[in-house]
């Protein structure tokens, strides 16, 4: 990753969800106490308090839970930049967008300019058009590129879900060079593995963490490199991508295109995020409740997107209304029998269209 700086503070981490629900709770009520209280001074120095105090993380969850205009007031107060990095890619996008509404071209340059690529892609969603194109003539014109290749590939796909920062050697450098390369860059994960091309840059093959520490420095890397058993294409979607880690139990995952170069890697990391997403979304279509709103979205448009199913269901009422009042003619006895079935079918509609 290209965050680096200070290193940050070690957290104990809630083992259970009870546990972080527990710490959500109680940081966002110390920062709702901060942000209401009557004199500013006292409040912002609370603010920055906690935030120095706390993971940026669980601020960025917490976030979530304020009042839109307080959001960027808790972002501003953040120790350094690696923290507000850490903030701005790991809340949610309603933070997201009132920060981008609040923050300067030049405050969003300096947060760009130090974010990882694959992260940038993702977060830049969020930003409105505008503003993402006068962003990208402003930062490195080399990292902007490689930003909006991504940003090119479709949201689900493996295009999106990869990072574009990884090693990757030829097969004739050795373990002592491979080593030395890796020991000058450390802000590349060095958990999304070591890959072997050839001269013309075709992925070739992989080589374990552990055969690079038990051999000799001088060993070239194609004597302990291993096979590419599976990899996937840009294009190649997210169910496509969890089914073949879970399936084989893949560490990493590499991405090639038409020529079988390498141009990516999806992490496990990145992998866990997008079987959390497909699981949301999955629940979240059973349930009926798919559609994705933000703060922004007006009442009218929440209320057009749900008035279609509102309409099928008071019509379908008027049906049963009508059903029933035309048996008012015929005896008590078989109204009553009629009767009995209503709540039946209703209910039994509701449940098939659940399941």
């Amino acid at each position: 990753m290209e965050v680096s700086g200070a290193e940050e503070k070690v957290y104990s981490q809630p083992k259970s969800e009870s546990k972080t629900n527990s710490l959500d709770d109680l940081l966002q009520e110390k920062l709702e106490k901060a942000f209401h209280k009557q004199t500013s001074k006292v409040r912002l120095h609370d603010i920055a308090k906690i935030a120095s105090e706390h993971s940026p993380i669980d601020l960025a969850h917490a976030a979530s839970r304020l009042p839109h205009n307080v959001r960027p007031v808790l972002y501003e107060n953040l120790p350094n930049r690696e923290a507000k990095i850490r903030f701005v890619i790991n809340t949610d996008a309603d933070t997201r967008l009132a920060l981008f509404r609040h923050l300067s071209d030049l405050e969003l340059k300096k947060l760009f300019d130090k974010m990882p690529i694959d992260d940038a892609a993702w977060v830049i969603e969020d930003m409105p058009e505008r503003r993402f194109r006068r962003l990208m003539e402003q930062i490195d014109s080399k990292k902007a590129i490689r930003i909006v290749d991504l940003k090119k590939h479709r949201r689900n796909s493996a295009g999106r879900l990869m990072t574009s920062e990884f090693f990757a050697f030829t097969m004739e450098m050795t373990i002592g060079e491979a080593a030395a390369y890796i020991r000058d860059n450390p802000r590349i994960d060095f958990t999304r593995g070591i890959f072997i091309l050839n001269p013309a840059g075709e992925l070739q093959g992989t080589v374990p963490a552990r055969n690079l520490m038990i051999n000799p420095p001088h060993t070239p890397l194609r004597q302990v490199m291993r096979p590419v058993l599976h990899k996937v294409t840009p294009d190649a979607t997210r169910e496509e991508v969890i089914d073949l880690v879970e399936r084989y139990k893949i560490f990493s995952l590499p991405v090639v295109d038409i020529d079988n170069e390498l141009i990516g890697v999806i992490s496990q990391e990145d992998i866990v995020e997008a079987m959390e997403d497909l699981t949301d979304e999955t629940i979240a279509h059973m349930a009926g409740a798919r559609e994705k709103f933000t703060s922004s979205d007006s009442i009218l448009k929440r209320f057009l997107t749900r008035a279609p199913w509102l309409a099928v269901t008071l019509f379908a009422g008027f049906v049963n209304v009508g059903v029933m009042s035309s048996f008012q003619k015929y005896e008590g006895g078989v109204l009553t029998f009629v009767l009995f079935f209503v709540p039946l079918i209703t209910g039994m509609s509701g449940n098939i269209g659940l399941q």
